[in-house]
């Protein structure tokens, strides 16, 4: 049996669904130039310095993180249809001023290059197999790449861990490659959004019990990117069973010692747990199984400039006691 793929099937290809069906001694690949490597070539860019997507199958939001000016892209892109529809996304993000360059079929008979801006191609038809090179330009808002994104990229109804707490909270949750988190209280998702915004190879559970916040979490991730967030509806500790096992928990909601005494119980050597209380009942109950289990807690107490009067002064936050611990 002979399976035709365009350039390289193990990158955005065929190669690795057909490849896990089969034995290693079953198959065999032949390989030719890529895409990617014929558009680069095409357009003279650098391909290491170039963000490569496959979007055959996956949303236009993919691209959110890496939007910014400057930025060079190379999309395989669905079918012709999909051109309008990544114009019409580029130019809704403020980004109308970027360049494409469209190529049909590109590195057989019939290529075809079009170039245009990304508010220029609504009246454009293009025919499939197509991919595009971007050079991203405009004044849209670009997405930081450091922990504690602004809380206004979270859509969020009040519950949610504020900026300077969050950046601590992932300072502490540390994530690193391949590396896979329960967030049980999600809020607004922000803890498991940045999460995966740390790694293309991490990958997060966010467990909330209301429902209205559990959607919310899911239209955050897919707005930024991040549909690979898996959102589970529940109370913990009753609907972890059953879950992928964590390398790092998170409890940022529901703070309870029989949750508590569940993850001790049921987790893995080296599980790496970080807590956040705010109130006076919950700080008590982490200054207890930090006794108990040992670890770090840190007091984070933090004021804002705000009007007093005519004039200013300190507005405090609530303090926040944080424990760190790893099985």
């Amino acid at each position: 049996m002979v399976a035709l793929a365009s350039g390289n099937p193990f990158w955005f290809g065929a190669g690795s669904s057909i490849a896990r069906a089969l034995s290693p001694d079953e198959w065999v690949a032949l390989p030719s130039p890529s895409t990617f490597a014929l558009v680069a070539a095409r357009m003279g860019w650098p391909l290491e310095q170039t963000e490569c997507f496959g979007l055959h199958a996956a949303p236009m939001t993919r691209l959110r993180p890496a939007l910014t000016a400057g930025t060079r892209m190379i999309l395989l892109l669905r079918d012709g249809a999909a051109v309008a529809e990544l114009g019409t996304y580029l130019t809704d993000q403020g980004f109308a001023a970027t360049r494409l360059s469209v190529f049909e079929a590109a590195g057989g008979p019939r290529e075809r290059r079009t170039n245009a801006l990304a508010d220029e191609l609504d009246n454009c038809a293009f025919s499939h197999p197509v991919c595009a090179a971007v050079e991203i330009r405009g004044a849209g808002d670009s997405l930081p790449l450091a922990s504690g994104r602004p809380d206004r990229w979270f859509d969020n109804d009040g519950q949610m861990t504020k900026r300077p707490v969050r950046a601590l909270t992932l300072s502490a949750l540390a994530p690193v490659p391949y590396s896979h988190l329960w967030d049980i209280g999600g809020g607004s998702g922000s803890i498991g959004i940045e999460w995966l915004l740390s790694h293309p190879t991490t990958s997060a559970t966010t467990i909330e019990p209301h429902a209205d916040r559990a959607d919310r979490i899911r239209a955050n991730a897919q707005r930024l990117g991040m549909d690979r967030l898996r959102v589970v509806q529940g109370h913990a500790p009753e609907v972890l069973e059953g879950l992928d096992p964590p390398d790092v928990v998170f409890v940022g909601g529901g703070l309870t010692l029989g949750l508590l005494s569940w993850l001790e119980e049921r987790l893995s050597q080296g599980t790496r747990i970080v807590a956040n209380a705010v109130t006076l009942e919950s700080e008590a109950l982490l200054s207890q199984v930090q006794h108990r289990l040992g670890g770090e807690l840190l007091r984070i107490e933090l004021a804002q400039s705000a009007p007093l009067g005519g004039k200013r002064g300190w507005k405090a936050s609530y303090p926040v006691v944080q424990w760190s611990v790893t099985l």
